[in-house]
């Protein structure tokens, strides 16, 4: 069988008009039938490209030169090259037509799924400064210490960076200070390639209901120089703070935070409100990073539960508590089941601020804890399933297909497994009636979903 040949070379120069959008937001344009992918370009636009990268079926491009600008293109609020921000050059309409495109590919082409309706994804009215959370690395430059992201597919910060047009404005006012004040007494910044150093990254966590901000400082060491001068100067200044945190990471090693946690100054946890509920947040706990959109898919995951008085619900994957306690309004009984045991400890603690006495939580892998709830009697009308972005264990989804619930509901963060996931659930017995994408991170690639299933 002969080889296909490109046609094109890597370095070649190449005008090419783009037609379409991966889902990574990069401009598809075709030589010869031969697609090319690159960054930054929108559908209707003729540029100039270079070529990088040629594979047998397609090529990658950098783009050199526009000779038209759709009007979709939009000057991105931020320069700042993190990676991060992956969208900001489209206009957001465009944005949730990606989206929008992506889910029902993904349905289709992985699930099979041509019979699902795919509902107009949620946007956001601001789509900016929507982030509650940032952990953002801490670096030296010029005998200072900086904070900035990393480079793509690097460990290279960027540039030095104070504020960012995703993150809360309260986050933008507290971090270019605590960088300040930091240089100023001399805390040392953490040098990844010879372990050395004190300080590895910072992280800050405020309350979009109640301003309630946590400082979080990810050290490699158990001694904090100068700590009192830091706590009494940022307090002083900022009086929404109510918690300051030291994290101690000494190991080598990509992951952010380490095992022990210390409280500096002030509570363990902040507060945020979503709806009529109260959160109790720790330094480690898992919480959405949108609070706006959180509202919206969270309301949406009730309406697909339908759940009244008499319903038994179980809340896999349940974190903290957040998507237990929003069942438990209405619920008679919901049983929370989650991996991480500090999480459950959060969830608990949740449970009882909100005064909810109809929820129980359990530490233990969903696929193990399920089966011998079954053996039990436990028998759920329906099951909410909240995974990480590799989707639901293989043993996960027959525990749940064996439990028979009346309905699931599905909530993800990638769309690739979750069409996955509703293919196996539909082959065991479930028909998918509609999916809900909800726009979580706007300016970026990624998309919130929430499906409606119900036994057949």
């Amino acid at each position: 069988m002969a080889k296909s040949i490109a046609p094109v070379k890597k370095n070649e120069y190449v005008t090419l008009t783009f037609e379409d959008l991966t889902h990574e937001g990069n401009g598809v344009g075709k030589v010869g039938g031969y697609p090319l992918f690159v960054p930054n370009g929108l559908p209707g636009e003729e540029a100039v490209v270079k070529v990088i990268k040629v594979n047998k079926n397609f090529g990658f491009g950098k783009l050199i030169e526009l000779k038209n600008i759709s009007e979709e293109r939009v000057d991105p609020t931020c320069h700042v090259h993190c990676g991060g921000c992956q969208l900001q050059h489209m206009s957001y309409n465009l944005q949730l037509q990606m989206k929008q495109n992506q889910v029902r590919n993904v349905m289709k082409k992985i699930g099979h799924l041509e019979h699902v309706p795919i509902h107009p994804i949620i946007g956001m009215d601001n789509p900016f400064h929507y982030r509650n959370k940032v952990q953002i690395p801490v670096g030296e430059k010029d005998g200072k210490l900086i904070t900035g992201y990393y480079q793509k597919r690097s460990h290279r910060i960027v540039e030095d960076l104070d504020t960012c047009s995703s993150q809360a404005d309260e986050i933008n006012e507290i971090l270019p200070e605590v960088k300040k004040i930091a240089n100023r007494i001399g805390i040392e910044a953490y040098d990844e390639e010879n372990h050395r150093g004190v300080l590895r990254h910072i992280m800050i966590r405020t309350g979009y209901a109640t301003k309630e901000t946590m400082l979080v400082l990810v050290t490699k060491t158990n001694k904090l120089p100068g700590k009192e001068i830091l706590i009494q100067e940022l307090t002083d200044k900022f009086p929404n703070i109510k918690s300051i945190v030291q994290n101690i990471n000494d190991q080598r090693t990509n992951l952010i935070l380490g095992e022990k946690t210390k409280v500096l100054w002030g509570e363990e946890y902040i507060h945020d409100k979503i709806g009529e509920l109260t959160f109790a947040i720790s330094a480690k706990s898992f919480y959405q990073v949108n609070p706006v959109q959180t509202k919206v898919l969270y309301d949406k995951a009730l309406e697909y539960a339908k759940i009244d008085e008499n319903d038994v619900v179980i809340d896999a994957y349940c974190g903290i508590g957040t998507i237990s306690l929003f069942l438990a309004q209405k619920a008679k009984k919901v049983y929370g089941v989650e991996v991480v045991p500090e999480a459950i400890h959060d969830a608990k603690a949740n449970a009882k601020l909100n005064e909810m006495n109809n929820v129980e939580f359990v530490v233990g892998q969903a696929e193990k804890i399920m089966p011998e709830w079954k053996r039990e009697g436990l028998d759920p009308d329906v099951i909410v399933v909240d995974p990480p972005r590799k989707g639901c264990a293989p043993e996960f989804l027959e525990a749940m297909i064996e439990m028979e619930p009346k309905r699931i509901v599905y909530v993800s963060c990638n769309p690739s497994t979750l069409a996955r996931d509703l293919r196996i659930l539909e082959d065991g017995g479930y028909r998918t009636n509609e999916v809900q994408p909800v726009d979580m991170f706007p300016n970026t690639t990624h998309v919130e979903l929430v499906a409606l299933m119900s036994r057949e």
